[in-house]
């Protein structure tokens, strides 16, 4: 897919995992919601490298107070 704001979004991009969805949002955040999870750019830069996009893990970063 060709995604004109591709390059802008890998500005902002967090994500440390090697994928073809790499700054094309839309397809990243379908995949995610698919498998039940959300996408990288909703945690922290130290919660994202431990690959846990689970729901479960995100509500936990926010009752922390990290999101």
């Amino acid at each position: 897919m060709n995604c004109e704001n591709k390059k802008r979004n890998l500005q902002w991009c967090n994500c440390t995992y090697s994928c073809n969805k790499k700054g094309i949002c839309c397809e990243c955040v379908a995949y995610h919601r698919n498998m039940g999870e959300l996408p990288a750019c909703y945690f922290p830069s130290d919660a994202e490298r431990t690959y846990d996009r689970s729901i479960r893990y995100f509500v936990q970063l926010h009752n922390e107070g990290r999101v």
